[in-house]
């Protein structure tokens, strides 16, 4: 998409409840009109289809849900940070003016990130399987394309993608993924057992996942750390037909990113100067 052209729709999406970004929403709109464009802006709530590049402002709970709702329309959305980590979002506050100069001179890609689907619900972070039970641990029993893997005694399961691998999952001890990997991973929550290990699995096979006590026993699904939806005994998995495309800026590498915002790699004694 040729962003010099003034024909262009762009939207922007931000998150009322985040860290006041109407200054923010200020002056992003004041750059894209210098650059002779009107943009549309709208509360996450609000989302609409019709644009053809999307900004979304706040947290990364906002970029998700908003690269998320493009990708159907495989629109392609660039992250503003508001948040504390801004894992997903390319740019702060103060990085406006060079980022849209950069989007209008074509200096970004787009990266096409796999999503996963169960039932009708999508994540592009991670499903977490929990147990009814809060307060206790759950039997897992996990299949993948019919056929019998492990049971997990844990406090539950994350069915994460390679976007997801740096959210949630990293946090209970999985694997950091690449995100452009055609792959989902499996961790386990607090395992009782030493033997249970992440495992990491082709992204084209379906998890299936039944709850290993009761069969009156249900399960709860929570997509993105947001949605939870209590399900029946069995919650099915697989990589969805969509993608999210997220519009990264050339001079940002993933190798980068986890550096400077995980400290990957770096001393205590550098962290701290």
């Amino acid at each position: 998409m040729d962003m010099s052209e003034n024909n262009n729709k762009i939207g922007v999406v931000f998150n009322p409840d985040v860290n006041n970004p109407y200054p923010i929403l200020q002056v992003l709109e004041q750059t894209l009109s210098n650059k002779g464009i009107k943009p549309e802006v709208i509360a996450l709530k609000d989302m609409k289809y019709g644009f053809d590049f999307v900004f979304a402002v706040g947290g990364d709970g906002t970029i998700l849900h908003t690269a998320k709702f493009y990708a159907m329309s495989r629109t392609p959305v660039l992250g503003i940070n508001l948040g504390r980590l801004g894992f997903l979002s390319q740019i702060n506050s103060d990085e406006i003016e060079n980022a849209v100069d950069k989007i209008f001179q074509q200096d970004y890609t787009i990266e096409k990130r796999m999503m996963l689907k169960s039932g009708e619900y999508v994540s592009l972070n991670d499903f977490v399987i929990k147990g009814i039970s809060s307060t206790r641990s759950s039997r897992f029993v996990v299949n993948i394309d019919g056929k019998f893997v492990c049971d997990y005694i844990a406090d539950g399961l994350i069915i994460s993608t390679p976007t997801g691998s740096t959210a949630y999952s990293l946090s209970a001890g999985g694997p950091v993924l690449y995100p452009m990997l055609d792959a989902i991973s499996i961790v386990p929550i607090c395992p009782h057992t030493l033997t249970a290990r992440p495992l990491v699995i082709p992204a084209d096979e379906k998890i299936s996942i039944q709850t290993g006590e009761d069969e009156e026993n249900s399960l709860s699904l929570i997509v993105d750390g947001a949605d939870i939806i209590e399900t029946d005994n069995t919650i099915e998995i697989e990589k969805s037909k969509y993608t999210a495309h997220l519009a990264l800026l050339e001079d940002d590498d993933f190798y980068s990113v986890l550096r400077n915002k995980l400290h990957w790699g770096i001393s205590p004694k550098r962290v701290q100067e």
